[in-house]
């Protein structure tokens, strides 16, 4: 659904086209195991209750955690062999959802599974709510799709899982069917994210499109067997990234809606873009109300490391917190970031640009390169073909149209000794840098359109390049640019949490960026390989006290955090009032590789911390 709406404040729908390389998880997200950090069990407010691993665990093969009642659901992320040529099914799943009965929460049991469609991921959109309409009365669980192979099917689906034991589908593989107004394909979109709010007569969903600048994408879902898209929107229009810290790869990753003063705030987390807040109290027509900035300097790697750096961005996931009893609430927010290292393109201008390395790409494989740099378009089937290679050519290569993947494999063809992937034009990229993924045997680099306009000496507009029409590169296929003397590493830590405050007016709202925090190791050079992703992944906010929350920490475990308003309790770690201080955790002597993390009460009013490890299954914890 399109459609232009009259308040100054109120969402247009943007129309221009992602193109390039969008695919499973936005590229940048969920890392690759590397070993583990070891810890010693639990501490503080967190202790063990209960675990149980999936009847087929491996490595990396879990993703979130939701619950609801007695059962807690697992989303399988896929397996190893996850594009391969297996049948999918039931007897043969890619992807689905386990179903955990967690009454006993000493003992879990995996009870159920629901699988999808050949080559189809379960990821981050995963959620149970009790709706209550006139169409509908029951509990519903909601999950993503997204793909690792061809024969992948996208959007959302919805299951009645009033009894949990016998799952029935509402409606399977929905959401939008555009990219910038025009259908090109028999599926609808990759969705990475979702979530679900009943408002009383009607019910709602908000999606993450994978795969347009129009990226929230709300759904009436008052009757759950036959959703209907009533907005699609683009929070670029309102400026909310920062080009000047390079910050401009903006798109929409996570959300929560949650009722605020008989008003629904919806809460998105918009990687480079931060944190933004919209009054959905009529989800057809939102209204921006504010959005978070970033610091011109990193503060947790400041004080942690001493280092003055650009921060990196990455607005992962976020939740509110509870009420204060004086009134005040928080947002805490978690920034995703799986590359501790920031990388310099050197030439022999001398020019140096910002650059980060393909996912599959190891800084030892670029170390000291040098070579000519030839322009080659966009490199997509039905392009112009990429001119043959040189010895010492490295091809520079146009993001756009098609996957990166595509893209490697017809370099490759043509002999290039590495690839550097330039960003394309729009509001969400320009001078954005991220890290593609890709599987390629090529070495990849990225970097913005800003640098490699510079590297073939072609004036650059920041303006023009934001403006939301995407054009092609002023530079002819086959150009030489300025000669690669060098690549350098520099640490820039892994991803950490915000505190903000908060403050919803009628109109406008602020987000206020109070304190950070980061567990030890995650700004230590030390720790950069070799101990798994020590980035932060999730929060969970205590719904009964206001100042606790939970942290999956991927490879640094379960952490428990609290807000403070003890001046001399935040001083004596340098920061000032309010600020952020650990309390517990878990880590296990093995390691763990937590992904999701949730608060839930079973109904004998057991409270209870879940978390969903990627290389086992469930586990569960309590605030002792």
């Amino acid at each position: 659904m399109r459609r232009t709406l009259a308040l100054a404040l109120t969402l247009t729908l943007a129309v221009s086209w992602l193109g390039s390389g969008i695919g499973v998880a936005h590229d940048g997200q969920h890392g690759i195991d590397d070993g583990h950090l070891l810890g010693t069990g639990a501490w503080g407010k967190i202790a063990f209750v209960g675990q149980v691993t999936v009847h087929d665990a491996e490595p990396d093969l879990i993703g979130d955690v939701t619950a609801f009642g007695n059962y807690a659901y697992l989303a399988r992320w896929g397996g190893e062999d996850c594009a391969g040529p297996e049948t999918g099914g039931q007897r043969s799943p890619d992807g689905g959802v386990y179903i955990i009965d967690i009454s006993d929460p000493t003992r879990p049991v995996e009870v159920g599974f629901i699988a999808t469609h050949q080559d189809t991921l379960v990821g981050e959109g995963l959620q149970v709510i009790h709706i209550d309409t006139a169409k509908f009365t029951g509990d519903v669980l909601l999950m993503n799709h997204e793909g690792c192979g061809k024969n992948y099917k996208g959007g959302v689906s919805l299951w009645d899982v009033t009894n949990p034991l016998k799952p029935k589908k509402l409606s399977e593989h929905f959401g939008d069917i555009t990219i910038g107004g025009v259908r090109d394909r028999p599926d609808v979109n990759q969705t990475h994210s979702a979530f679900m709010w009943d408002a009383g007569a009607r019910a709602y969903l908000v999606a993450t499109d994978d795969e347009e600048a129009s990226d929230v994408d709300i759904f009436d879902i008052t009757d759950p067997k036959k959703p209907v898209l009533i907005g699609e929107f683009d929070l670029n229009q309102f400026a909310v990234s920062q080009p000047e810290l390079a910050l401009t790869d903006s798109f929409l990753h996570d959300m929560v809606v949650k009722e605020i003063n008989g008003r629904w705030i919806m809460l998105l987390s918009y990687w480079d873009g931060g944190y933004v807040l919209l009054d959905v109290t009529n989800p057809a027509s939102p209204r921006f109300l504010g959005d978070s900035d970033y610091a011109a300097v990193d503060p947790e790697l400041l004080q942690q490391n001493g280092s003055s750096l650009t921060p990196e961005g990455n607005g992962h996931q976020a939740e509110f917190t509870a009420l204060f009893p004086a009134g005040q609430r928080y947002v805490i927010g978690a920034d995703e970031d799986f590359d501790p290292y920031r990388y310099q393109l050197k030439t022999a201008e001398p020019d140096a640009f910002l650059a980060k390395l393909g996912r599959q790409t190891s800084f030892a494989a670029l170390d000291g390169l040098t070579g000519t740099p030839v322009f080659v378009g966009r490199a997509c089937n039905g392009d112009p073909a990429v001119p043959t290679a040189t010895v010492g050519q490295v091809a520079v290569v146009e993001r756009g149209l098609c996957t990166f993947e595509e893209k490697a494999q017809n370099v490759i063809r043509a002999g290039y000794l590495a690839m550097i992937i330039m960003n394309r034009e729009g509001s969400d990229a320009c001078t954005g840098v991220f890290s593609p993924n890709l599987q390629a045997a090529i070495p990849t680099i990225f970097i913005g359109r800003d640098s490699g306009f510079d590297l073939f000496d072609v004036p650059f507009n920041l303006a023009a390049c934001l403006d939301g029409t995407p054009q092609r590169a002023p530079i002819a296929i086959g150009t030489t640019g300025d000669a690669i003397t060098d690549l350098d590493q520099t640490f820039d830590g892994w991803g950490y949490v915000h505190l903000f405050g908060v403050s919803i007016g009628a109109t406008s709202a602020t987000l206020t960026d109070l304190d950070t925090f980061a567990i030890p190791q995650a700004m230590d050079p030390a720790f950069a390989t070799g101990f798994g992703d020590l980035s932060v992944h999730e929060v969970a906010t205590d719904p009964y006290d206001p100042t606790l929350a939970y942290l999956s920490y991927y490879s640094g475990g379960l952490r428990a955090i609290q807000i403070t308003e003890n001046a001399t309790t935040c001083a004596a770690q340098g920061d000032t009032s309010p600020c952020l201080v650990e309390v517990g955790g878990y880590l296990s002597p093995t390691g763990n590789d937590f992904w999701g993390v949730e608060f839930h009460t079973l109904p004998n009013g057991t409270r209870l911390i879940l978390a969903s490890d990627r290389d086992s299954g469930l586990w569960i914890f309590r605030d002792p």
